[in-house]
């Protein structure tokens, strides 16, 4: 029952790309450092390049790249952009560590 509470605690991050652009590389090193900085140990992040998954794009109604989903936990949101604006990125996810 433990495991179950540490889960549901931990954010489930997709970040989609297009490729290894200037923009979807930075985006993707501005979400470790704020993700190491803010949630130590509890989030994990998928990249998906939609160059080879297409599919996954269309399935998530991904509009702009790079963008960050928050899928769980829910409900989902997203972030469109390069994430170096910390502040805007954290309160985009909603995410309270010290609950």
């Amino acid at each position: 029952m433990n495991t179950n509470n540490k889960r549901s605690d931990k954010l489930i991050l997709r970040l989609f790309i297009a490729g290894k652009t200037l923009r979807c590389i930075t985006a993707l090193n501005n979400l470790k450092l704020i993700c190491e900085e803010s949630m130590k140990g509890k989030y994990k992040i998928e990249v998906i390049d939609i160059l080879k998954n297409p599919k996954l794009a269309k399935e998530n109604q991904i509009l702009a790249i790079p963008t960050l989903v928050r899928k769980l936990p829910l409900p989902r949101k997203n972030i469109i952009g390069d994430l170096s604006d910390r502040e805007l990125v954290i309160a985009g996810l909603n995410y309270r560590t010290n609950i």
